[in-house]
């Protein structure tokens, strides 16, 4: 589907269920990319719709600059992946999740989207949520994490190749890191230690708070 597919959400859809919706949990892109395509239908069909949707609702309220946003052969953002930008960029995506959807005094995320979002899938044995990896439970991989520094609240988007956005409400923080490390389910090279270096640099939220 990634890189021989023209049209990855319709090969996506083609595909039979191998259990009952609810019933298990697998990370898939596939499910991201049927998405994408219904995002993309509802805005107007084509890859410059989008293109004018998200920069209108999205990139422009936040400052976002310089992205990328690359398409499969039938005119679909691949969603799943594929959003080149600077990290700077990816950091005021974190932010606008730290801010509850929220930038300039405009909510851009409707109400509720931000716990939804990071609040634990069923079953899913290293912590997800809606499209971004979650602390919030006790699976196998957020006590990982947990045990190795990061704060329970934190959740945060990550890349295949150790690109990641931490959002960690209960130390208004973000953190966007993108070195190239080895990656795998639960962390990668350094990260963990990263977050509570960052944690422990910076002081307490009441410090801040404080004008320390």
């Amino acid at each position: 589907m990634k890189y021989i597919e023209d049209d990855k959400a319709a090969y996506a859809e083609s595909i039979g269920l191998e259990t009952a919706p609810g019933t298990a949990w697998n990370y898939h892109d596939g499910n991201t990319i049927i998405l994408s395509q219904l995002i993309r239908d509802a805005v107007g069909g084509k890859p410059a719709d989008v293109l004018r949707f998200a920069r209108t609702e999205l990139f422009d309220p936040l400052g976002m600059r310089s992205i990328t946003l690359e398409f499969d052969a039938s005119g679909t953002p691949e969603g799943s992946t594929q959003m080149l930008a600077p990290a700077r960029a990816w950091a005021r995506f974190g932010m606008l999740y730290l801010n509850d959807g929220v930038v300039g005094g405009k909510r851009i995320l409707p109400e509720g989207w931000v716990n939804y979002s990071a609040s634990p899938t069923p079953n899913a044995f290293v912590g997800y949520g809606a499209g971004f990896w979650t602390n919030r439970d006790d699976s196998y991989g957020a006590t990982y994490r947990i045990e190795h520094g990061w704060p329970h609240d934190a959740f945060f988007a990550k890349g295949s190749i150790g690109q990641y956005v931490i959002v960690i409400p209960s130390e208004h923080l973000v953190i966007a890191r993108f070195g190239r490390s080895p990656n795998w389910p639960l962390d990668a090279d350094g990260v963990s230690r990263l977050v509570s270096d960052v944690i422990a640099a910076i002081g307490s939220k009441s410090q801040l708070a404080g004008g320390d």
